[in-house]
This record gives C-alpha cells, structure tokens and sequence, in this order.
C-alpha cells in the first residue's frame, strides 16, 4: 500500500514538471529504416502487419487481455503467437507452431538465454516489456541481419536512442491496478542536450495467485522489478555512442512445475556505436558489444511447502547460470537504387550449475560448468528498389556455431559417466532468403518470398533430454542441426474505410528435432531425435471502419504441421484462432469489446512434445468476452480499465503444462485453467 501511494506521488510529481520535450527523435530522422505504425484506440487488442511479414508496436500501450510482465504475453495480441503456460508469468512463447530458439529473441541487438534446463527462465521471463519503446517481429526466415537459425521467427524489443535538439526532460509511466491483488510500476526518464543524454528505465510487478472460471486458486503468484540505465554521447543527430547497463530479479510460483522459480537474477552491459547518414556508398555504420549474465534458482521451499508424499519430499533447490557475450557491426552501403546491409556477428555462452538439498545448502556448493557454446556469422542483406512499385529483397548468411559437452556425468539422481564428456561439436549453417514486394499505389500490396535457414540445436536440445536418437550414447552426439525451406506469400488492402491482410506459409523441416515421452522409474523421460516434417498455415486480418470513430476488426491464424514419414501430428501445435472487436472513439472517451474464439484441437500426439511439455491429449474450443474502455485526459494522460474474461469462463489453452500433484492437482495430466474474471485500470503518463 506505502508502495502504492509513492508510485503515485512520484507520478504526480512528474505530471507537474516543466518538460521540455525533445523537437526529433533520433528513430524519426530514420523512419525509412524502421517505419513506424499508428495504432489507432486506446486499448490494443490486435496487431495488423507494417510491411510484408514484419509487426511492430509499441509496448507501453495499454492492451487486453492485460499481459503478465514478461515478453511472451505481449506477443499475443500479433495473430500467429501462442504461449505456453506453467503458471501466472513467464510462459514459452510459440510462433506458428514453432518453439524455442527456433525464434530468434533479441533486446537492444544483444542475445539473452535462459538457464533452466526445463526452461522455467525462458529469456523474455526477464524481459520488462514497457520499458521498451518498440517490439518488432518479423516472421518466418525472412532476415538474416539478427542471426541464424530464425526459421520460426524474429523477435525484437528496442530502445530508442533519444536525441534532445536543446536541453530538456522526456518522460513515460504508467501505474496499473488489478485483481488478485495486481500491482505495476514502471518510469521511463530521459534527459539531455544535443550533446548527450542519460536515460533511467525501472519496473515493478507483482499479482497473487489466480482463481479459474471455476473459482479454484491456481499457484501463479509473482514479483518482479527491472532497472536499466544508459548514458550517451551525440555529437551530432547521426552519430551516438551509448554505453548501458541493467539488472532485475523475480520470483514465481508455478502451478505446472515441481519447483518455483525463487530467483531470477538479470545482470546486463552494453556498449553499441551508430554513425547514420554518413553521405556517398556508405550511408551507415552500427556496432555494439553486451554481456548478459542470469543467474536462476529454483526451489521447491521458498514459495512452497515440500510435499512429503511427492517425489521431492525433501526441500531442494538448484543453481543455474547463462553468461551470454556477444557483438554486432554491420554496415549499410546505398547506390542508386540499390541498399544492401553487410555485417558479421559473433556470439559467446556459459552455461553452470549447482544443486543440493536442504534449505540454501547450494550456497556452500562450487560451481560446475556444464556447457559452452560460440558463434560467428557473416551477412549481407540488400534491398533492391526495381521501380517504385517493384521491389526485391534478399539477404545471405553463414554462420560456425561450436558447442562443448562438459559434463563429467548424467543421470540425475543414478548419475553415471557422461560418454561424450570433453567433446566439442563444430557446424557450418548457411541461410537465405529472397521476396519479390510490390506496393501498387498504397492501395494493394503482395509480396512472395523463399527462405532456408539451419539452426544449431540449442541448450535444452542438446543437455536436457534423457536419451538422445537411436544409436547415439546421448543427445548431445546424435542430435542433428534442423533445416528449414518456408515459402511465405501475402496479400495487403489499404483503403478509406477497409484495411486488410492475409499472409499463407507453407514449408519443410528437415531433421526436426522432436521429443518423445516416456513413463520411467524416476518419472517421464525424454528422447530427442530428428525427423522430416510438414508445415503450413496462415494468419488474415481486417480492420472496418463503418462511421467516423467506429472500427471493427477481426484476425485468425492456423498453424498446422505432421511427421513426413508417419503422417502423424506434430505435437505442441496451437488450434485455429480468431479474435474479433469492436471500438469506438468519441472525443476524449472510448470503449471497445474483444470476443476470442479458440476451436478444439484434436490433431495431437500425446507421447511427444518439447523440453517443457508434451501434448495432453484433445482440448476443448472456448470462448472468452472481454469489455475495455478510456478516458483521454490530454495527450499527456489517459486512463483505461477492462474486465477480462467478462462471464467468468472457465477454459484452458491447448498449449499447456499439466498441473503439478504437490499443488493438489491429479496424477494424470490436467491442463492449468485461464484466470477467471478479471478487472484491471492502468494510467499512462507521456511526455
């Protein structure tokens, strides 16, 4: 409560400042790199595509349903994107059926990896969405300037680099308010003159656990808070050296896990250099070096009572750690019609861990390396303007990625000597893409593009399953990088009243790394191995706008995929979705409905899965109704509020964790219910 009233106090305090705002942002004189989008309304419920297969929004926007605060529930409102529940926060994020590092996640140009060899720490858990001015996503292997391996997807959250023409103050906040106890802050402040800015970016968030439809509680209780803060140098509005630096720590309960996530420890520094606008062949230069360190713990104790009739009867914690290092420079090089982008990157991880039981007794532990893994890669994209209507886009990649197995032992509980201990795993991984575009006048565009892409398997591919392919002593040694060929075709109408889109995907993965599930002695376990896979599906959006402040919208995606060989389902594959709205302005008020329709899902294959679940068998469509509305102070402040879940529906998504037994729920899997109703009101502040 003393929190609450300071956030408010320290918002008002800022609503009575005198601020000069800055005349041009540094991302305004670029806009032809990055086009921005307008999201007309208050409260955003869907987002339709900027260009060809690229999204971009603005995250400090209010939206419903309101999202935890972690990235992947922010990716949500764009059609295409599903999350993985376990509990309150920190879902998996899934891109047209695909999981994992098959999306390229990327904040600020740096790489950040989860820790936990289930994924508990998945890297958007320690992402604050509102404390980024920009998500940019671009799907399917259609870029190669952000790295290798991004047959899913792009993921990018942005800070923009402020640029004070004279001396002033920007500013951005936000408080939000909510059921079961919801509680947000976050404060963006930038100040500066044209010869250099500081910037501090903070968040706090935390919500009890959640009651269903049903009004049963469901283990989701978390606490998170963010810090970040950068100092820079502008000599000029074309050239800025940034140097920044971040931390964060969180705690979640997990209604699908054995264990709670006790701690998850941020620790972030970086330095990137910009020159724009440079003048003849080479119009820019970009360059940046970061570290990004987390440090995870999870314990079945610290949030929880240990179940003395469960399998961990004991208290038990485990210490894992990421170090990630990596760096950027690419160079972007302009003639006539021509802009072509070339650049190489480079990237380095560490992986340890420690584990004990009893209460802390990891603390007294040494730590163990477990895993290393390096890359490089090298790239050039171009951009070639045909007329202006007729454009073709490509881009090519190599990257040599190397990972390490050092691991004296596996087996858990029995452990035994680890076979492949010491042996490193080199790999050659070429991408490429090339799309046709054309803009007919603003009105109509389509564009067609075919992209390859091969991805080293990652972490949690190669460490964390039981066994590995038939033949192989682990997963480690007979795990085969993925290979992917995607056609992506689109279609966009840009009229007075009616804007409409409609992109189709159709694709091959060859050696698709697939987890089986099997019943143990210890529990369930895995075998990662390769298959040959089908893909195909599409997303279609419309936005009607029948009468002057009225808009109705709708959007769908279907992501459909099977085994080549068997003809079987792919596991872990979302049902067709559809979300459909309606919203009206009116001076200064607004309101608007949003009706989500998921449909059964009975293509399922429930022995397999990922490193975080399997398939549970058929689910259920449902129906959820939702009711937002807004009041506009001024341009500087606004007020909205929703009640999520209206009818108070219980439903859960197919993509799910079955609940945990220590939590009270049944042996055989049973999916985590949504949060039943939910009300919430949030304040934005900007300057």
């Amino acid at each position: 409560m003393h929190r609450n009233l300071l956030a408010m106090a320290l918002l008002g305090a800022l609503a009575n400042m005198p601020i000069a705002q800055a005349q041009e942002s540094h991302a305004a004189l670029h806009a032809d790199a990055m086009p921005a989008t307008t999201l007309d309304g208050i409260v955003v419920v869907g987002v339709a595509p900027a260009m060809a297969t690229t999204f971009i929004t603005d995250p400090k926007l209010p939206r419903q349903p309101v999202p935890a605060s972690d990235g992947a529930d922010y990716l949500k409102t764009i059609p295409g994107f599903a999350t993985l529940r376990s509990g309150g926060t920190n879902g998996d994020p899934v891109l047209r059926g695909m999981f994992g590092s098959r999306i390229n996640l990327m904040t600020n140009d740096g790489a950040m990896s989860g820790a936990c060899p289930s994924r508990m720490d998945n890297a958007l858990s320690y992402i604050a969405p509102e404390t980024y001015d920009r998500l940019v996503v671009v799907k399917g292997p259609q870029t190669v300037l952000w790295g290798g391996g991004a047959s899913a997807g792009t993921v990018r959250f942005e800070r923009e680099i402020p640029y004070f023409a004279k001396p002033g103050v920007q500013a951005t906040g936000s408080l939000l308010a909510g059921s079961r106890d919801r509680n947000d802050q976050v404060l963006d402040i930038s100040a500066g003159t044209p010869r250099g800015y500081a910037r501090v970016s903070a968040n706090r968030s935390e919500a009890d656990d959640y009651e269903d439809g049903n009004g049963d509680g469901v283990p989701s209780a978390w606490k998170k808070w963010n810090t970040d803060a950068a100092l820079g140098w502008t000599p000029d509005e074309d050239t800025v050296l940034e140097l920044s630096a971040g931390i964060g720590d969180a705690q979640a309960r997990y209604a699908g896990r054995g264990m709670d996530g006790a701690q998850f420890r941020r620790d972030s520094l970086g330095l990137r250099f910009e020159k724009k606008h440079i003048g003849g062949v080479l119009d820019a230069v970009v360059a940046n070096v970061y570290q990004n360190d987390v440090d995870h713990v999870m314990d079945n104790y610290s949030l929880r009572d240990p179940d003395p009739t469960g399998s961990m009867p004991m208290p038990m914690a485990s210490n894992v750690a990421h170090r990630t290092r990596g760096g950027r420079v690419a160079t972007t090089w302009q003639s006539g019609r021509w802009e072509v982008t070339t650049g190489v990157d480079l990237r380095d991880s560490r992986h340890r861990r420690r584990s004990a039981s009893g209460r802390g007794a990891y603390l007294a532990l040494p730590w163990s390396v477990d895993a290393k893994f390096h890359s490089w890669g090298a790239f050039a994209e171009s951009h070639w303007h045909i007329t202006d209507t007729h454009h073709v886009m490509s881009g090519v990649r190599v990257d040599r990625a190397e990972a390490q197995d050092l691991r004296a032992s596996t087996g858990g509980m029995m452990p035994m000597p680890n076979p492949t201990a010491g042996m490193v795993r080199r790999e050659t991984l070429p991408s490429a893409f090339v799309r046709y575009e054309h803009d007919m006048g603003g009105r109509w565009g389509a564009y067609a593009g075919l992209g390859h892409t091969q991805r080293m398997p990652d972490y949690w591919e190669l460490f964390s399953p039981t066994r590995g392919p038939a033949g192989a002593p682990n997963a480690f040694a007979g795990v085969q990088p993925e290979r992917t060929t995607q056609l992506d075709i689109g279609l966009q109408f840009n009229g007075a009243k009616v804007d409409a889109w409609a992109s189709l995907y159709v694709g091959r993965v060859q050696d698709f790394i697939l987890f089986d599930y099997a019943a143990g002695m210890m529990g369930s376990t895995t075998r990662a191995h390769n298959v040959d896979a089908r893909i195909r599906g599409g997303e279609a959006g419309i936005d009607w706008r029948p009468a002057q402040g009225w808009k109705l919208s709708g959007a769908a995606s279907y992501a459909w995929g099977e085994v080549r060989d068997t003809g079987t389902a792919l596991p872990q594959m979302p049902p067709l979705e559809a979300r459909f709205s309606v919203s009206h302005e009116r001076g200064s008020w607004s309101w608007g409905a949003l009706w989500r329709v998921a449909a059964a899902q009975d293509r399922v294959s429930t022995t397999q899965g990922n490193v975080v679940g399997r398939d549970l068998g058929p689910s259920a469509g449902f129906a959820v109704f939702s009711l937002n509305g807004g009041y506009r102070f001024s341009d500087r402040l606004q007020l909205t509020a929703g009640i999520d879940n209206l009818f108070d529906r219980a439903y859960s998504e197919h993509l799910n964790l079955g609940g945990n037994s220590a939590f009270g729920y049944p042996a055989d899997p049973v999916r985590i219910n949504e949060p039943g109703r939910t009300a919430w009101m949030k304040l934005n502040l900007r300057y």
